[in-house]
């Protein structure tokens, strides 16, 4: 089987499953994420559902091509234990700013897991439902393990689906936390402000008269003496935003590696191009 989860929240994901499924079916399972197979996926309200394709097979009397229902259900935590959460993450700079420029901390699991609610599930007692329509006495079978396959790859390129599948929508998590002390003072900072544009009177600057007869001993020696030795400057870091806030692991990006690696590693080339010859 191929590496599964391209981030370290989809590897946990996928590690969960694979505690509480056994390895045919896990294996078989991962043979039925793509779309040849799973033929309606949608999230509502914290539900999956799935249409999935099954085989024929008359060894059974299965003449037709089935068509199963799978649906996948967490354990949601309880608002009330929610406002406690978001208390918490509403107490720490570094949470707030990277949740509100849509980017998943590495260590949001462990602050939730403090507040005994994780986000990520560890065992089978993290899922409130796991039905599949077809007659295998196993569960969950291999339509489950697809559906979960399919929603681990959703997961890497939007990891608020996880507060979603444990009760709480993205926009409510954004709300609440611009409502805390501090994200009301980030998420004012990060509001993009829109300026009218000024006509200008000339593409070029126009030329003045100056004020008085210039010094041009002043001009050219200074009135201090240059430093003997200047201190090398430090580069400018890529902060990326605009490619942060879409996420990492993009709906377009079918690569492994992370599309805001390259992104940056793509900045820094485009900035020491050329380099040199200046």
């Amino acid at each position: 089987m191929a590496e599964l989860g391209k981030t370290w929240w989809g590897q946990r994901f996928i590690a969960a499953l694979a505690s509480f499924t056994d390895g045919p079916r896990l294996q078989r399972g991962y043979g039925y994420r793509g779309d040849n197979r799973i033929l309606d996926f949608a999230i509502a309200d914290g539900q999956v559902t799935a249409e999935v394709r099954g085989n024929v097979n008359p060894y059974y009397e299965v003449y037709e091509e089935p068509r199963y229902r799978v649906e996948l259900r967490m354990v949601p935590i309880p608002q009330p234990d929610w406002e406690r959460i978001i208390a918490r993450l509403g107490s720490n700079a570094a949470l707030v700013s990277k949740l509100l420029m849509h980017e998943m901390p590495d260590n949001i699991d462990a602050v939730c897991a403090e507040m005994a609610y994780p986000l990520l599930p560890r065992s089978r007692r993290d899922f409130a439902l796991t039905e599949c329509s077809c007659p295998d006495y196993a569960n969950p079978c291999k339509h489950i393990a697809g559906v979960y396959f399919r929603l681990a790859g959703r997961l890497d390129s939007d990891p608020f689906l996880l507060f979603e599948l444990r009760g709480l929508a993205p926009e409510q998590l954004r709300k609440a936390l611009r409502a805390t002390p501090l994200g009301k003072a980030l998420a004012s900072r990060l509001v993009e402000e829109s300026t009218e544009p000024v006509p200008a009177e000339s593409f070029f600057t126009r030329p003045t008269t100056a004020p008085a007869t210039p010094d041009y001993r002043t001009f050219w020696q200074g009135a201090q003496r240059l430093p003997s030795a200047i201190e090398p400057a430090t580069p400018a870091a890529v902060p990326a935003i605009l490619v942060k806030k879409g996420g990492d692991y993009p709906a377009f990006w079918e690569r492994d590696g992370s599309f805001i690696h390259i992104m940056e590693e793509l900045y820094l080339r485009v900035r020491k191009k050329n380099k040199d010859a200046l």
